[in-house]
């Protein structure tokens, strides 16, 4: 029998002094075990940061925000994200979705959800200090991987929680939040939302571009998934900063799904200096899981309606499984991998990133990366494609840094710092 942790090592040993075309020829000599030692060493040598995942929202479905305390995810959960996975796959710095349903926006209330969901999120960190701790820069999620945390950066999914008032911007910066998704799925004060047929402002609204300016000042990262495509161009014009999609994928591999992002759209994002993270779920994946999914959809509900069970039931959740891996419903890992090499061939190395949606996108997750321990498999991907080590270390964590560093430099100049 091998020995992982000896294969481990002596892989990195090998592998530091080579050039690309060296690693590339080394990598398809391999087998794939072989290769698959390279990658998970790679995940843990590595910064990953992930631009979106669920977790705060998770904990309060499940009630712990009435509970007054934390689910505990340093040990295995049900979830996608704990802390054992996050070690297993590499994970450090998974961006916490403050996800602000867009029910809060119609019906009022979004600034207080936001608050308490930023509440929990922090009280993970103080309940776990020997895993887990905040961070507000590049620079702390450095600090804390030197130290073997996993950072807990902000990433606030709905403008919504601004309201109709600019200070609030900097409420949320001084309570740690770095980016901000500028709508969900219905038109807010801020944007138009690529899941609305409204177009109320054609773009982004007039308080929208004030919004921009602010997150500019302040260094929030301006986050364009889930905008129209008018309003990610506006955004792009607006922002003297890069901007980010946290969570979106490739338009090419879902025609019509405009969720996602065009070529050109990723051409002109990184013409800016953005970047693209890729959304993990099958339906942002694939035309064909797309259809799979709704056609799941659609039996899954009559279903429902024959039985009287309901979703949480598990003989509901036992027909739905079978019925999942009979149609060969979810998309596989390798497709992920297929979206990186598109932004890749149509921008660069240096535009893309790793945006999950763990814990967001339900059971649509697809094989071989159902939950933040397999982070391996993707850069095992990566790697039988010919990525070299420097490819991969981009993906994982350089190019989100440098936006991000270039955002706060950018507040900083306007700011006079």
């Amino acid at each position: 029998m091998l020995n992982f942790s000896k294969l481990l090592l002596l892989t990195l040993l090998a592998f530091a002094c080579a050039k690309p075309a060296e690693v590339k020829k080394a990598v398809a000599d391999m087998t794939d075990e072989e290769v698959m030692a390279y990658a998970t060493a790679l995940a843990k040598q590595n910064i990953i940061v992930d631009g979106h995942v669920d977790l705060p929202y998770r904990m309060e479905v499940k009630g712990f925000m009435l509970k007054k305390k934390v689910e505990d995810v340093s040990v295995e959960t049900e979830g996608n994200f704990d802390y054992p996975k996050a070690k297993e796959g590499g994970l450090d710095a998974p961006f916490m979705s403050i996800y602000i349903p867009s029910s809060y926006y119609v019906k009022g209330g979004a600034k207080a959800f936001a608050d308490s969901l930023i509440e929990m999120t922090q009280n993970v960190a103080t309940a776990f200090p020997d895993k887990f701790a905040l961070a507000n820069t590049p620079a702390d999620i450095q600090a804390n991987f030197d130290k073997g945390l996993i950072s807990l950066p902000l990433g606030m999914e709905n403008g919504a929680p601004i309201e109709d008032d600019l200070a609030n911007v900097e409420y949320f910066f001084n309570k740690g939040i770095r980016y901000i998704t500028l709508t969900h799925s219905i038109d807010n004060q801020i944007s138009d939302s690529s899941y609305d047929t409204t177009y109320t402002w054609n773009g982004v609204s007039p308080f929208g571009e004030q919004v921009i300016a602010e997150m500019n000042r302040l260094g929030i990262m301006v986050d364009i998934s889930h905008v129209t495509d008018s309003a990610f161009y506006d955004a792009l014009r607006l922002s003297k900063a890069p901007l980010i999609a946290s969570h979106s994928s490739c338009r090419k591999f879902t025609p019509g799904f405009h969720r996602n992002m065009s070529d050109q759209m990723i051409k002109d994002l990184a013409a800016k200096g953005g970047v693209i993270h890729i959304n993990f779920g099958s339906t942002f994946l694939s035309k064909e899981s797309r259809d799979k999914y709704d056609a799941m959809d659609s039996v899954m509900t009559n279903y429902r309606a024959e039985t009287g069970l309901s979703r949480s039931d598990s003989a509901y959740k036992a027909f739905a499984k079978k019925y999942s891996e009979d149609n060969d419903v979810y998309a596989d890992v390798k497709i992920v991998a297929d979206h990186i090499d598109n932004v890749v061939e149509i921008a660069g190395i240096d535009f893309v990133g790793f945006g999950s949606d763990f814990d967001g996108v339900g059971d649509s997750l697809p094989k071989g990366l159902k939950d933040v321990s397999m982070f391996p498999n993707v850069i095992y991907e990566l790697l039988k494609r010919g990525y070299t080590e420097e490819d991969i270390a981009k993906i994982c964590y350089k190019n989100t840094f440098r936006v991000w560093n270039e955002v706060i430099k950018i507040a900083e100049s306007i700011q006079g710092i």
